[in-house]
């Protein structure tokens, strides 16, 4: 009369033990699933975190051909300010960073065209996730004063480096910059063809000797002059991204009516 008990026996012994395998597998699939979902997880943000070491790195020392002037660059849209493309004023083989910064009260928003080099990693990880980046310049926020915090666009080159019209348009005024009682270089004013409500301000430049108060010009392909150094009397923002004293032109977009001119 025992064996029918130790039959039953045997068979609950393997039922449990058949329960404890498929609980045990059941945890090391939870647990293999848990490890993909925190490799999916970090991964991306190691690459970002690593990729964006690489894009906030200085950029290196140029070479020697490229403290030259140079020449026009390709025509290539950094912003927007509503309908108004503003492009490149500089060749694309001499800029050193490009950076926004709010300017004070005036001056409008500037869109750019490209990608935020120092974004949050959480903020580059749903770009990365959701297809969000953007072509074009990378570009870096920089703190500033009041205002939009894209108002101000300062591209950074060589000093000397050619400088080229940001749009196209007419020179409307030329002021000297000055600092200190010195004259380091002039702010010039273009009012855009097709937008006459605004005027586009290129600062620190060492004018052309061509360019005068009513002159024409053509965006990236008209000549406004050089880079200025002005290492000696200010500390660029810009420097913490390259590996120069971050000289650069900067650019502005204001309404017509809000600029003073001579």
């Amino acid at each position: 009369m025992a064996r029918p008990h130790v039959s039953g026996l045997a068979e609950r012994t393997e039922q449990r033990t058949s329960r404890e395998r498929i609980r045990a597998r059941s945890k090391r699939l939870r647990r293999a699933g848990l490890l993909a979902l925190a490799v999916a997880i970090v991964l991306p943000i190691l690459v970002i975190v690593f990729d964006e070491a690489e894009t906030g790195a200085p950029v290196p020392v140029p070479p020697a051909e490229r403290l030259l002037p140079g020449g026009p660059p390709a025509s290539q849209v950094v912003a927007f300010q509503g309908s108004l493309r503003v492009r490149l004023p500089i060749a694309q083989d001499k800029v050193t960073a490009v950076a926004y910064h709010s300017v004070g009260q005036g001056a409008l928003a500037l869109e750019p065209v490209g990608t935020q080099a120092n974004a949050g990693v959480f903020t580059r990880l749903l770009r990365r996730l959701f297809g969000q980046d953007r072509g074009g310049i990378s570009y870096y926020l920089i703190g500033g004063g009041d205002g939009p915090n894209t108002a101000g666009l300062d591209i950074g080159a060589p000093v000397g480096s050619d400088i080229y019209a940001p749009v196209d348009g007419t020179v409307v005024g030329i002021t000297d910059n000055v600092i200190s009682g010195e004259t380091y270089g002039v702010r010039i004013d273009l009012q855009p063809s097709g937008s006459p409500g605004l005027v586009v301000s290129v600062e620190n430049v060492e004018i052309d000797p061509a360019l005068s108060v009513g002159s024409a010009v053509a965006a990236s392909r008209t000549r406004i002059g050089g880079l200025v150094d002005l290492a000696d009397v200010e500390r660029a923002a810009l420097a913490q991204f390259t590996q120069d004293s971050g000289q650069h032109v900067h650019l502005e977009v204001r309404p017509a009516a809000n600029l003073s001119l001579p």
